[in-house]
């Protein structure tokens, strides 16, 4: 796959950005108190570099989704177990076992709200700012090592290509500062759909 130009990730991040404030104003109205976030990063990387940046053996608590319609592809949101928690404190204050590894149903339920939001914002900016139409499916949530987790959303995707969109993003609330990960991955030219749907190849290439 050629290199993505500096203004290309920036269209991606701007993308992400604009998720962002879709999903902190769902997530404050769901939680009753305010939560920020931030979009540092934007990245597209292999599935060799995705896999060295999320470790071999490394257990996340993660949401993943399908897309269909003009755009193509799966989401994944990736939450280190701790990071998990404490984004459900913030929905379930007083209910959370910090001291027990695994998650209740409840928890699990809240977890693929959190999903629902936070890869629903993203896939809404998509749309808003391309015009083209993007269909969700359902979330479903995992506790697995995270090429596991990586490995089953592209099955679940179908045929995708060797790249994924990475996001680094963090959301801040009641004190919190609480880190994750989401993967855009792809169906194959997906994102040259996306780029030109932005008119992007009009300004040119880095």
């Amino acid at each position: 796959m050629r290199p993505f130009s500096a203004f290309e990730l920036d269209v991606l991040r701007e993308i992400g950005n604009i998720g962002a404030a879709h999903a902190t104003t769902s997530l404050s109205k769901l939680t009753g108190t305010r939560v920020d976030m931030s979009v540092p990063v934007a990245r597209v990387l292999s599935f060799a570099e995705i896999g060295m940046l999320i470790g071999e053996e490394t257990v996340y608590a993660a949401t993943f989704l399908l897309f269909d319609g003009e755009l193509k592809g799966s989401i994944v949101l990736l939450f280190r177990p701790e990071a998990a928690k404490a984004l459900l404190r913030l929905l379930l204050p007083g209910v959370v076992d910090d001291e027990r590894p695994s998650f209740t149903e409840l928890e699990w339920s809240a977890l693929q709200e959190i999903g629902n939001i936070l890869a629903g914002s993203y896939l809404s900016a998509l749309s808003d700012l391309t015009g083209l139409k993007v269909s969700p499916s359902v979330p479903g949530v995992a506790l697995d090592m995270g090429p596991s987790i990586l490995v089953y959303g592209l099955l679940e995707a179908g045929r995708v290509s060797d790249h994924a969109v990475v996001i680094d993003a963090r959301l801040y609330g009641s004190g919190q500062s609480i880190g994750g990960q989401l993967f855009l991955l792809p169906a194959p030219d997906a994102l040259a759909a996306l780029f030109q749907a932005l008119g992007v190849q009009a300004h040119g290439r880095d």
